[in-house]
């Protein structure tokens, strides 16, 4: 769980330490993951119309997935950075909003280490 600090933001955590912008896939990673993930989509059915030998589409597939999982988990990755990179700004308050954030209410609730 985050803790949270001196202003009442909290520090996201990833692995058990502060998520660190400077570690990890960043977005050239991200990109070139895409990119072959775009090439791997559009190839692998052409490859099973196109008469390849079996061996040769099921390579595909298989790197397919393999990379789709790879990109599924770079983007969750680059999400919790930029959720990351807000808290550490401080909250940001809704420009037309009448009501309280639930970040503004968990920051004014008593902290006596008991939770609901």
């Amino acid at each position: 769980m985050t803790e949270p600090t001196e202003q009442g933001v909290r520090d996201v955590e990833y692995k058990g330490a502060p998520l660190d912008a400077a570690r990890g896939p960043g977005l050239g990673c991200f990109w070139i993951q895409i990119a072959l993930l775009v090439v791997l989509v559009v190839l692998t059915p052409l490859s099973a119309a196109w008469d390849w030998p079996v061996a040769i589409s099921l390579g595909l597939l298989v790197a397919l997935l393999v990379l789709l999982l790879f990109a599924g988990q770079t983007i969750i990755f680059l999400l919790r950075l930029v959720a990351a990179d807000r808290r550490a700004e401080a909250r940001r308050r809704p420009l037309r909003s009448a009501t309280k954030t639930v970040g503004e209410l968990e920051d004014e609730a008593p902290s006596d280490g008991v939770r609901e």
